[in-house]
């Protein structure tokens, strides 16, 4: 809230410069602010009494925002990266998805690894699920399992992350 926006009776107000020039009326403070040719913006709406500062309000929403686009530039997204699989799948394949996922996980992404069902492959659905643990097991050395195999509908998943 700027200027006339501010209702409250009293506001504890901070001047240009940084200082504290006490608790005053709220009127006060928007003419000490008119008459420095600046804003008077609400900083702290939950104190008690509100805390408000003298500054030039386009300014202000310029830092605000400049500060909020470095956080953002500091922050590190994980994506999550799928590799698919099927049940019969053949060794070469195999070491090619392998080293897809480990490509993935040296970038800092998750990996989901789903193994798909079609047809008559949902009656082999426990042989299965050693071909996750043999792509977890190539892996062992970069990754670690951060949920085991699940199946759901006609595929099994399973996480992966980089080890810390």
């Amino acid at each position: 809230m700027i200027n006339e926006q501010i209702r409250d009776r009293e506001v504890r107000l901070i001047g240009e410069d940084g200082e504290q020039l006490g608790v005053m009326s709220a009127k006060e403070a928007l003419k000490l602010a008119k008459e420095a040719e600046l804003d008077l913006v609400k900083i702290a709406p939950t104190a008690k009494p509100p805390v408000c500062k003298i500054v030039d309000y386009g300014k202000y929403r310029y830092e605000l925002a400049r500060k909020e686009k470095e956080a953002k530039k500091k922050q590190k997204v994980i994506d999550v990266k799928e590799v698919r699989l099927s049940p019969n799948i053949d060794t070469n394949d195999l070491n090619t998805k392998v080293n897809q996922a480990r490509k993935f996980l040296t970038k800092g992404d998750r990996v989901k690894v789903t193994l798909r069902f079609r047809g008559r492959e949902l009656a082999h659905v426990n042989s299965s699920k050693g071909i996750l643990d043999d792509f977890a097991e190539r892996l062992s050395d970069v990754a670690v399992i951060e949920k085991p195999a699940k199946f759901e509908g006609r595929s099994m998943i399973m996480f992966l992350t980089e080890k810390r």
